[in-house]
């Protein structure tokens, strides 16, 4: 079996030997320093059996049981544990104009289409307002476990560094109307009286959580539906970006490929959550300007923050890290 540092070594060597288009592509970005560019105290807060050990950013209330009881799959019986608390960074977003532009893997172009350059940001001379589109690359990337800062932690996701999602390659991504099938209630928020409620929500997540209740809106970057990665109403990179990263991880949620992992449920193993809950997650940027000093709850309010976080060129296309919310109950059988 290939150890992990191999498969990171193989890893890199596979990207960094992928086709660029030419010397006009517009194509950029940077590898994740998982030293310097990761916002390491966002893992806390840590609450051990009900306890806060270590306080950090508001979080949504762990476990206040002292024991735990899962089953073992490896003796097939109960057996008992101490519930944990704690964020794990897990996954990776490119959001580019670019197609096949792997922002977060060194600015490589994957493949070639055929285009040059960006999607524009277009105005519509009617009312001035501007729309863009957006494509999203979608990362495992537990960084905990493969650099082995935990070792032989069950609570820890065990996986590859892997690219697991693009979204040029599905259908629904660019097309409002097909994408109806995975939101069909899309109808029922697109009004102004849907839409001022998350003007609740941007205050909520910018002061202490999301509200889950809210499940329409992304805090102060606007709705989450449709799942596609077209905005009519683009305001800044930044502010579009979290968007399109909010939207997606809400249409991951709705296609069971993002589960829950945080309250009572999650103890034992990931449960099904088709309707994301916002306060499960934490996003930090990881390109252009990495904010490696704090990280934001879904809907938080990017006016405090984004300055000089884009830029001509090379700032137009954006990374994310994506922080998560574990409970878990840590037996010595797992």
């Amino acid at each position: 079996m290939i150890s992990k540092v191999k498969a990171i070594l193989l890893l890199v060597f596979f990207i960094s030997n992928m086709t660029s288009v030419n010397a006009e592509s517009s194509c950029v970005g940077r590898f994740v320093n998982p030293i310097s560019d990761i916002c390491w105290k966002c893992i806390f807060p840590l609450e051990i059996a009900g306890l806060t050990v270590v306080k950090g950013n508001p979080s949504p209330e762990g476990s206040k049981k002292i024991i735990c009881m899962c089953p073992s799959r490896v003796l097939r019986v109960p057996i008992p544990g101490i519930p944990i608390s704690f964020w794990e960074p897990v996954r990776l977003v490119d959001v580019t104009r670019t197609p096949y532009c792997l922002v977060n893997m060194g600015g490589k172009q994957m493949a070639s289409t055929g285009i040059n350059g960006r999607g524009d940001v277009e105005e519509n001379p009617a009312n001035g307002t501007h729309s863009s589109f957006y494509h999203v690359h979608w990362y495992i990337y537990p960084v905990i476990y493969w650099l082995e800062v935990l070792t032989d932690f069950i609570c820890l996701e065990n996986l590859s560094v892997d690219l697991a999602y693009l979204t040029e390659l599905d259908p629904l991504w660019n097309d409002d109307e097909k994408a109806l099938i995975l939101n069909p209630e899309a109808a029922l928020f697109g009004n102004k009286i849907a839409q001022a409620a998350c003007l609740a929500d941007c205050t909520a997540a910018s002061v202490h959580l999301p509200l889950n209740v809210l499940f329409w809106c992304n805090g102060c970057q606007g709705s989450l539906y449709p799942f596609t990665g077209t905005v009519t109403e683009h305001m800044g990179g930044v502010q579009t970006s979290l968007l399109i990263t909010g939207r997606f991880m809400a249409k991951l949620h709705r296609e069971g490929l993002l589960l829950g992992s945080y309250g009572e449920l999650g103890l034992c193993e990931k449960y099904p959550m088709p309707i994301i809950q916002k306060s499960q997650y934490r996003l930090q940027m990881t390109y252009p300007i990495p904010t490696s000093k704090n990280c934001y709850a879904l809907g938080h309010t990017e006016v405090l923050w984004q300055s000089g976080k884009e830029f001509p060129y090379k700032g137009s296309d954006f990374g994310y890290l994506v922080w998560r919310k574990r409970d878990c109950c840590l037996r010595a059988i797992p």
